[in-house]
């Protein structure tokens, strides 16, 4: 038997048992979907930007200091292999891809505050009969959380 267009209308709908369907408006019949508030989302944006505003200057600070750390055992590790090359030859390198060549490093490492390997700066010897890399500093400009330049460490 076919149920006519104005039962089918009218016939409630039941859902399976164990599921709820949404509530129905009571003004339009039509079922309701609730969703967020502009005031439950606003809640939760500001709670976000009040965990950013703690974390992010704690996390900059840990890579600034990471990167001076990384500075300073770079500097050290490029100062022991041209101590090792002045005791090994009897001279200085003549320039840092020397100590490359002859594998006293296995590369120019790059410098950390400058991301360039080629932002190094040569100190020549104070005896001026020697020549070639007596120390090497850093070419970065500006100052480390200590307080003290880059370019005299």
């Amino acid at each position: 038997m076919m149920a006519s267009k104005a039962e089918i209308l009218v016939r409630p709908t039941r859902a399976p048992a164990g599921v709820t369907l949404p509530a129905r408006d009571t003004r339009t019949g039509r079922r309701r979907c609730r969703g967020f508030t502009l005031i439950e989302l606003l809640v939760v944006m500001a709670i976000i930007a009040t965990l950013l505003s703690i974390a992010l200057p704690r996390y900059f600070g840990s890579v600034d200091r990471s990167k001076e750390v990384a500075l300073r055992q770079d500097l050290k590790t490029m100062r022991n292999a041209i101590d090792q090359f002045r005791a090994d030859t009897g001279r200085y390198p003549k320039n840092l891809e020397e100590l490359v060549t002859r594998r006293y490093l296995s590369e120019v490492p790059p410098d950390p505050i400058t991301d360039s390997a080629t932002s190094w700066v040569i100190v020549p010897p104070k005896d001026a009969k020697l020549e070639g890399v007596y120390d090497v500093r850093s070419g970065a400009s500006g100052t480390a959380q200590d307080g003290s330049n880059f370019q005299e460490w």
